[in-house]
């Protein structure tokens, strides 16, 4: 029996630092679109309805549910802090026996490590999930099982997870892991910052759109490394924010979990 493949990706407009950027407009589209766009782009996606938009029940996300709605993507609408929560039920509403999963602030997530990721993951029936690593920041991503889903849920303990959450798969050993390197140096260049945190993420966004050809909407990994290559200028924009990123994500992400004994042990980020 074919296996049910889907992509869930958490949104919601209330972020602390940029609100309402999923909706930002770049050359008259929200920016979730150009991402949307590239999860649809996966060859293990097969319909548009099969990508999950996963956000929150509140008000201010109306707006969120209508975009997506109108792309043509699906929306599942859950606990507002606690993304383990709203996929474990999103998975189990769709149906879905496996996913990729990608963050909703990364619109250049790159596809080709969406397709990797997926065929790794189902190329070994023991794997629970697969990330990619050694990319831009923001263009990885993560291909899981709904059975290491399961494992997660039981043994994680509840809470406001929306910082870190991909850390219970990683960093606790509930679920047997495995990593995409880059295929090739093409897709590799350091010093880009390729995450929609703040206003000076945004500029990148727009730049690297609006310069390549068609929006970028057929542009992979190696066109936008190109690009940011060729042009310094842009990289530098939000150069200075790498450091307040990762001190935030190690301030944020208080994540417990109980282990195979019973004990309740906090993840090391």
């Amino acid at each position: 029996m074919a296996q049910k493949i889907g992509a869930l990706i958490p949104v919601r407009l209330s972020s602390e630092r940029l609100p309402g950027k999923a909706l930002m407009q770049i050359a008259e589209r929200p920016v979730l679109y150009y991402l949307l766009d590239r999860v649809k782009a996966c060859r293990y996606i097969k319909d548009a309805a099969d990508i999950v938009v996963c956000t929150t029940e509140d008000a201010e996300d109306d707006r969120l549910a209508e975009a997506v709605n109108a792309y043509g993507a699906s929306v599942f609408r859950g606990d507002k802090d606690d993304i383990i929560k709203r996929f474990h039920h999103a998975i189990a509403q769709f149906g879905f026996d496996a996913v990729v999963q990608v963050d909703g602030d990364d619109p250049l997530t790159a596809t080709e490590y969406m397709d990797l990721t997926m065929e790794r993951l189902l190329g070994d029936p023991e794997l629970g999930i697969v990330w990619s690593e050694g990319l831009p920041l923001g263009v990885n991503c993560k291909s899981f099982t709904r059975t290491a889903l399961e494992r997660v849920y039981q043994q994680y303990q509840q809470g406001q997870n929306d910082t870190g959450f991909i850390y219970f798969f990683t960093k606790t050993g509930l679920v047997k892991t495995a990593t995409v390197s880059p295929v090739g140096p093409e897709h590799v260049f350091d010093k880009a910052r390729l995450t929609l945190d703040y206003q000076q993420d945004f500029d990148v966004f727009s730049a690297v759109f609006q310069g390549l050809d068609d929006d970028g909407r057929a542009a992979g990994l190696a066109d936008v490394v190109a690009f940011l290559k060729a042009h310094p200028e842009i990289v530098r924009f939000n150069a200075n924010l790498d450091e307040a990123y990762w001190q935030r994500t190690r301030d944020k992400a208080r994540l417990s979990y109980v282990d195979a004994e019973g004990a309740v042990k906090a993840i090391s980020v």
